[in-house]
């Protein structure tokens, strides 16, 4: 970028530095997103139910609804990559491929926005998408007003084939022409992960000032294995990049693996614990036509959920370890006489075959409220009880497993 050009670009972004102020993902948000599930599957001959194609996300949509998903909160449907056909038309816009998308993507959209939910989109700040079909390079500014024309709610921004040093700049341009669209428009960010990757220091300002969300590690995958990799990547970095997070920007651990292959139902539970924990979005890639009865229950589990959409929107951490179980806490609402309530959770990575016993104090958790807490389960039994400064909470963790509690603050 020539140096009048990079001068322009300076004074337009700091003439728009309120251009996050779009009101938008104040909670972290909550959907549905194809790609870990459904990948990059485009023969809809051999594999009509998994291609991506419009029926996947119009049967997804009916599917949120039917299934109570979107009576819990999760109301996002987000294609991502491989929708594209691969060419730009003769205006030089972005469409979709025409076999498997025949109606277009405003109709699908449309159709979404009918379900009364929100639809979201992929692209990348590159040359060219993940899978290779055309990114928004030379375009941002007509592919921000596409989308604005689709009536897209969510636009994700992958970081493939890109150079990662013009990230800080690239990223917020492109934000700035969707807001300059005026179509409200959540902003997903990649760059701190492919920075990272590269070495290079993230700047989580600039992040904040421009997008709702942004990817921090390596992509998920339908294992156990990954979702430990991922609590231990924000475990270890979580007091250089945790207070970064708040109401309309959140760091993105990645998606909800609930109800695949991969992980057990305690394990399950887990995932949906440290990611309430994290004020992570909660964004699944399943098949809802096939999530089993017990893990759409986890999914929809309403008091985890309500700790992930805290209004105070503060990330948690994990506070400690002991005998190889991990203590992740959040500080939430209710505040009383300047006493947080809080999320706390148990996460055993203990394979050694029975619940293991624990006892804590509430020193020993760092709760300090002298007139104690009211604990609730919030998976199993939710039962409720009360601890005191001077009572001993006690409790066994399955191998693998999570005890979930929320501790509301006594007056």
């Amino acid at each position: 970028m020539a140096g009048i050009e990079l001068l322009l670009l300076s004074l337009i972004l700091a003439e728009t530095s309120v251009a996050l102020d779009n009101g938008l993902a104040l909670t972290p948000p909550m959907g549905w997103l194809a790609w870990q599930r459904f990948r990059c599957v485009i023969d809809c001959t051999n594999y009509p139910d998994e291609c991506i194609s419009e029926q996947l996300f119009k049967r997804t949509a009916d599917l949120m609804v039917s299934e109570g998903y979107a009576d819990v909160g999760y109301e996002y449907v987000i294609i991502d990559d491989c929708w594209l056909a691969s060419s730009r038309d003769a205006y030089g816009r972005l469409q979709p491929d025409p076999d498997r998308f025949p109606s277009g993507i405003k109709a699908l959209a449309d159709y979404v926005h009918s379900k009364g939910l929100k639809f979201g989109i992929y692209e990348d700040y590159g040359t060219n998408t993940c899978a290779g079909y055309p990114g928004i390079l030379g375009h941002l500014e007509t592919d921000a007003q596409t989308f604005a024309d689709w009536e897209v709610d969510y636009v994700k921004l992958d970081g493939c084939y890109a150079d990662t040093k013009d990230m800080n700049e690239g990223y917020p341009e492109f934000g700035m022409y969707l807001n300059a669209t005026g179509r409200p428009m959540v902003y997903s960010c990649s760059w701190p992960v492919y920075q990272e990757q590269d070495g290079l220091p993230v700047n989580f300002e600039l992040l904040k000032q421009y997008c709702n969300l942004w990817r921090n590690y390596g992509d998920i995958d339908d294992s156990w294995n990954s979702v430990t990799s991922i609590m231990s990547y924000f475990s270890s970095n979580q007091d250089r990049i945790a207070h970064h997070a708040g109401p309309g920007h959140w760091n993105d651990p990645d998606m909800l693996i609930i109800g695949n292959y991969g992980l057990s139902l305690e394990q399950s539970k887990v995932q949906m614990a440290v990611w309430a924990i994290l004020a992570s979005p909660l964004l699944m890639s399943n098949d809802l036509s096939a999530v089993e009865p017990q893990f759409k229950a986890v999914l929809q589990n309403t008091d985890a959920i309500a700790i992930n959409q805290d209004p105070l929107g503060i990330q948690g951490r994990r506070y400690g370890k002991k005998q190889n179980i991990e203590i992740w806490i959040r500080p939430i609402t209710p505040v009383v006489n300047e006493q947080y309530s809080y999320a706390v959770a148990f996460v055993s990575l203990r394979t050694d075959g029975i619940p293991y016993p624990l006892q804590f104090t509430l020193q020993e958790l760092n709760l300090n409220n002298p007139n104690g807490y009211t604990f609730q389960e919030l998976f199993s039994s939710n039962d409720t009880f009360i601890i005191s400064q001077n009572d001993t909470l006690q409790f066994r963790v399955v191998p693998t497993g999570v005890k979930f509690y929320r501790a509301t603050v006594i007056e």
